[in-house]
């Protein structure tokens, strides 16, 4: 998050759980994160739950966020991740207000 901008506005993007999921565990050969990553199951891209709850935790920790371990086990799709990270970020915002 930028200088200034505000919190109820912060949105995490697939960029940035791309760049979470390269730095915390890699990218498999044959695997391209910018064509697949969107429409493809964690599994299918060659990342176990491991790095699933890694890329999740790493990402709460860059926004501040705090998110049970346990909803991490029931993500498939970096989509599902995703969404789960940004609802996390939409009620703490909530909170706030």
């Amino acid at each position: 998050m930028t200088e200034g901008e505000n919190d109820m506005t912060a949105r995490v993007t697939m960029d940035d759980l791309k760049r979470a999921l390269q730095e915390g565990s890699g990218v498999d050969e044959g695997v391209d994160l910018d064509r697949d990553l969107p429409t493809k199951a964690f599994a299918d891209l060659g990342y176990d739950s491991l790095a699933v709850l890694e890329t999740g935790l790493r990402l709460g920790r860059e926004n501040d966020i705090e998110i049970d371990d346990s909803v991490f086990n029931e993500l498939d799709t970096p989509q599902q991740l995703l969404d789960a990270i940004n609802q996390a970020l939409e009620t703490r915002a909530g909170a706030a207000s």
